[in-house]
């Protein structure tokens, strides 16, 4: 492979971004007031020093000299403010700053596995945010960066049936604002219910499954990335379960009882490391499946009454049945958000009952219009 010269200027430019981390983590290691997590910032530290001495190699192996290193004003302030506030305020910036480096790692052959080293920094960087909040007592309770979202065919229901009555409410709303032909009304109601139940369950789908493949794709590069490199791997394991709060020793213990089952070793990274987890995505069937129904149900509410009545009546028992199914799925919704029920109730129908206001109005206004 011919190195060019764009190729040594980023050998460089990746050799002194590698010595600003060495430089932010001893200095954040000399600020922290917890020895265990300044023990976390040291061992950072030493991993960030193999990947500038891999760049260093390249260099050198190309007959060119290893670039001088000052620390720049960034690393400077970040220091200071570690010092000045404590590391914790500091932890989500330089958490970006991994996610950055490992998508710039990303494209480069070179690297090897530092994209996924730098990922499994970020990810113990925010571990570490989370637990210097409130440390928990043992790995085994709820870790809210482990939860990726609601997942699974229920949620899809619950959120599909919400924008399916909201959707469509306002649809309707907006139309008989508009002193159409009854016919006309429930034609447009029905078309809107199809067409957004089949969007609704196309996108769920393609969701669900998107996440599957970015899982397989993740378990796949772990697995390449454990049989190259256990040590790093179980270093790196340990030190995301340090930052959770248990001690070096046992930490490094548990990481290595873990990646000595090859049953269990790649999910465990995956789920410690990435944090993704295969039993909360759900099937993309299931989802789309409900996704549809759930919406075509919630679509339906406000065009029913249209069918079976006419006139006001019609337009008063939408309205009415409309809010009433509102305030139950912001009700039941509180079952995920942990509000109470008469919060997420009324401030579901409040958003319902603005979009349904809005779209009535304007239909009104275009009626009219239409009609002079």
């Amino acid at each position: 492979m011919t190195v060019t010269k764009a190729d040594l200027q980023r050998y460089s430019d990746n050799y002194l971004k590698e010595q600003d981390g060495i430089a932010l983590y001893r200095a954040m290691a000399s600020a922290e007031k917890d020895p265990e997590r300044a023990q976390i910032f040291e061992r950072l530290a030493k991993a960030e020093e193999r990947h500038a001495a891999k760049w260093a190699h390249l260099l050198q192996a190309n007959g060119v000299g290893v670039p001088s290193y000052t620390p720049g004003s960034r690393v400077r302030l970040l220091g200071w403010f570690s010092r000045q506030f404590g590391t914790q305020h500091v932890l989500p910036v330089v958490s970006g700053f991994e996610l950055r480096d490992q998508n710039a790692y990303a494209g480069q052959t070179e690297a090897g596995g530092m994209s996924a080293e730098e990922r499994s920094h970020s990810r113990t960087l925010r571990v570490m945010h989370l637990h210097g909040e409130t440390r928990p007592d043992s790995i085994l309770n709820p870790d809210r960066w482990h939860q990726t979202g609601y997942g699974g065919s229920l949620r899809a229901a619950v959120f599909g049936a919400n924008d399916g009555l909201v959707s469509n409410l306002s649809l309707v709303m907006g139309v008989s604002a508009a002193n159409v032909d009854p016919r006309l009304l429930v034609l447009t109601g029905v078309a809107g219910l199809i067409a957004g139940a089949f969007s609704m369950a196309a996108g769920e789908y393609v969701s669900v499954r998107s996440q599957l493949e970015l899982y397989e794709e993740q378990i796949a590069l772990e697995q390449q990335e454990l049989e190259m490199s256990p040590a790093e791997e179980e270093e790196e394991l340990a030190l995301i379960y340090q930052a959770k709060g248990i001690p070096p020793n046992q930490a490094e213990e548990l990481a290595k009882l873990i990646l000595s089952n090859p049953e269990t070793a790649i999910e465990t990274l995956a789920r410690e490391e990435l944090g993704l987890d295969r039993t909360t995505m759900g099937s993309p069937v299931a989802a789309a499946v409900s996704s549809f129904v759930s919406f075509a149900i919630g679509a339906a509410i406000p065009v029913v009454p249209y069918i079976v009545l006419g006139g006001q009546a019609a337009f008063f028992v939408s309205s009415a049945s409309c809010a009433i199914a509102l305030f139950a799925v912001g009700a039941f919704i509180s079952v995920y958000t942990g509000r109470s029920m008469l919060f997420s109730g009324m401030r579901m129908l409040g958003i319902g009952a603005l979009a349904a206001t809005i779209t009535y109005v304007i239909g009104r206004m275009l009626g009219v219009a239409v009609v002079n």
